[in-house]
């Protein structure tokens, strides 16, 4: 017998934990629960589909599968096939790995308007999450509204401005891929209520921008007067540095060289959206699509002595896929520590019927194989039944 763990969340977060724990205690019993019948969370469904490299990470987490003591319990939602009390009581600790996916409102009038959608439902949409089929409507679509100032701002801006031939290494659903294909695009306003000084933008992605085939990097005049505050760490202000730098060139570029043009506004605050427009504390804008990229809420889970939130579940949703790593190993060595001396709890599996590592190897296997036949990645599957079909199969 051996203290038993559950994890709720199969992202990295969630996977980074069960790393962490075998690590410092190999006799550790280990569910990863998540409520999709695919692990891997926000690396599946969240990250830019054309980033495959980043991608790439679910590699090592795919191999803790193999563990023997570790148990991966897809298509289990708390709430409808166990309840959080039995969880609690059932095992000896658990560990909240359920981040953050629920898009931030901007509090403005207008924002709940059909053609506003959030960053996290937007980006699902182009990665097949299964609960976000339907996208917006972009037959139509001139002129895009991206609001925000950091890296999911840039992958939603450059998402809409690639080339078909630039995403075909990517994973991006093809229902997603054929709708942006054909949106008549011609400018997408990436839009910041701060300076160039103060956005989050990391270099490479920003730098990205400006090597698009059929899209122009603009910025406004306020660029060139911007500054690195002297007063952040040293890396941050390097950070900074360079992207002034990078937005500067911008600045000396010319709307409409190519087919899009990719517009870097700053000081510019949000005020109301209306059917085609948006009110900014400038002026008004065209946009016959807004998308917010202004952070995530998350769902509230129970508070327990034996319960330990990790990754955004615990400090927001800030940092970096490889941020998660550290902060889940130290999470997984309090957990560790709450153990010790601790006696076991007694009782039945409560883990109802469920899709296990093999039933996700199964959908895996079937992705890879329909990609290749495409010369991509995968293509996922992205209907629930589907899904299910596939990892219940021999």
């Amino acid at each position: 017998m051996t203290h038993r763990v559950a994890i709720v969340g199969a992202g990295p977060s969630g996977f980074y934990a069960a790393d962490g724990l075998l690590r410092g205690r190999p006799d550790l019993r280990i569910d990863v629960i998540d409520r999709l019948p695919t692990p891997f969370g926000l690396v599946r469904a969240g990250v830019a589909p054309d980033h495959q490299g980043t991608k790439a990470v679910v590699r090592q987490f795919d191999r803790l599968l193999t563990q023997p003591d570790l148990r991966f319990a897809g298509n289990i939602e708390i709430g409808r096939d166990l309840s959080w009390d039995e969880v609690i009581q059932s095992y000896d600790a658990v560990i909240v790995a359920t981040g953050m996916v629920v898009d931030r409102k901007l509090g403005i009038p207008g924002e709940d308007l059909p053609h506003v959608w959030g960053s996290w439902r937007f980006v699902a949409w182009l990665n097949g999450h299964p609960d976000f089929r339907t996208g917006p409507d972009l037959s139509g679509v001139k002129s895009v509204a991206v609001i925000g100032n950091g890296n999911v701002a840039l992958d939603v801006a450059r998402l809409l401005a690639k080339t078909p031939d630039e995403m075909t290494k990517s994973d991006i659903v093809a229902e997603a891929g054929a709708a942006i294909a054909a949106a008549p695009i011609a400018d997408i306003h990436v839009i910041g209520r701060r300076g160039a000084g103060e956005a989050s933008f990391t270099t490479n992605e920003l730098a990205e921008m400006g090597r698009l085939a059929r899209a122009v990097s603009v910025a406004d005049a306020s660029v060139l007067a911007a500054e690195a505050p002297a007063s952040d760490p040293t890396p941050e202000r390097l950070r900074k540095a360079k992207n002034i730098e990078t937005l500067k060139r911008y600045a000396a570029q010319t709307p409409g060289e190519k087919p899009v043009t990719v517009h870097f506004r700053f000081h510019e605050t949000p005020k109301a959206i209306r059917p085609g427009e948006v009110e900014l504390s400038t002026g008004t804008l065209v946009a016959d699509l807004v998308v917010t990229c202004i952070g995530y809420t998350g769902e509230p889970f129970p508070q327990a002595e034996n319960v330990f939130p990790v990754g955004w579940a615990r400090r927001g949703p800030s940092g970096t896929i490889p941020t998660n790593r550290a902060d889940s190993h130290a999470v997984a060595k309090q957990v560790i520590d709450f153990l010790e001396d601790r006696d076991l709890k007694s009782g039945p599996d409560i883990m109802p019927l469920c899709v296990d590592a093999e039933g996700w190897h199964r959908i895996d296997k079937a992705e890879v194989a329909a990609g290749a036949a495409q010369g991509r990645p995968r293509v996922k599957f992205v209907d629930w039944q589907a899904l299910l079909d596939i990892a219940q199969g021999d």
